[in-house]
């Protein structure tokens, strides 16, 4: 699925008419640089690879964390340097809490959330979404010496202990969907529960494909199971697995802008952009 490829000039005029990145009130984005760019602040949790994650140096391009010794990479992160360039904005990167995101946003202090949100009906009472910037399947993790192994689609799932990350569709729609499912707490995080399954405390985890194919790596043992194209797949709507960037109720401005940067990619850019994240994660080397 291809987008229309939109000239850059039109990127270039909206920077030109943007008094600020914020919406209305006090914005993130009203400082200015000593280089007199604006500065475009993006949150995002920094610990959910391959979408972002924190490192010890800049290495691959990693971009510092406000407030912090340590450097951010990821999916997210090459987005948001790709539309900060584009755009002419400095970048600057806020490291926050999944549950902290949307108040963020909402709030002002950050003008724009790229962390792998899925653009739910939910949120979107919340906050405005840009057009998807990645679309992101639904699959399994399990051991691969595990009882659910061999499971070739979710009702081979049933009765399994299972568990995922906190506020997200993988936990709060897919895990009901797996018959007599003996759901255990929500993770907070992606690396608590990929932790939960490492360590025996649960039989499954749902997630998305790019986290699952970084899992992989770091976790040699796990093995993912992709329903997709069976009778039996979770059940989940469009919505649920389009991933967008997240910015202030009615500002539309840099809604447009950053829209207008995305219409410039394809699937096929994300999905190279994606494999280069899962790379050169750090438990990849």
């Amino acid at each position: 699925m291809k987008k229309k490829i939109m000239s850059l000039v039109l990127a270039a005029a909206m920077v030109m008419g943007l008094a600020g990145c914020g919406g209305s009130g006090d914005n993130a984005a009203e400082s200015t640089g000593a280089d007199g760019k604006k500065t475009l602040t993006v949150a995002m949790e920094c610990g959910y690879a391959p979408y972002n994650w924190t490192q010890s140096d800049d290495s691959n391009g990693a971009v510092p964390i406000k407030d912090s010794n340590d450097y951010a990479y990821g999916y997210d992160v090459m987005m948001a340097k790709k539309i900060a360039d584009t755009l002419g904005y400095d970048l600057e990167i806020v490291k926050l809490d999944w549950d902290s995101l949307v108040p963020a946003v909402q709030s002002g202090s950050v003008d724009c959330v790229i962390a792998g949100q899925s653009i739910t009906s939910e949120r979107l009472q919340m906050v405005d979404f840009t057009e998807p910037y990645y679309y992101a399947s639904i699959i399994t993790l399990v051991k691969n010496d595990g009882a659910y192994a061999n499971a070739q689609g979710v009702a081979d799932l049933a009765g399994a202990t299972c568990t995922s990350q906190l506020g997200t569709i993988w936990y709060d729609v897919c895990l009901p969907q797996i018959p007599d499912a003996d759901i255990q707490p929500a993770q907070e995080s992606a690396p608590s529960m990929l932790v939960a399954l490492d360590s025996g405390r649960t039989d499954v985890v749902v997630t998305d494909m790019p986290t699952g194919m970084a899992a992989l790596v770091a976790y040699p043992d796990f093995k993912l199971l992709d329903f997709a194209g069976t009778d039996d797949d979770f059940q989940v709507s469009e919505e649920e697995i389009n991933i967008g960037i997240s910015v202030q109720k009615g500002n539309t401005e840099l809604l447009d802008a950053i829209n207008s940067v995305l219409e410039t990619m394809t699937t096929e850019d994300y999905d190279t952009m994606m494999q280069e994240a899962i790379s050169v994660q750090p438990l990849s080397e």
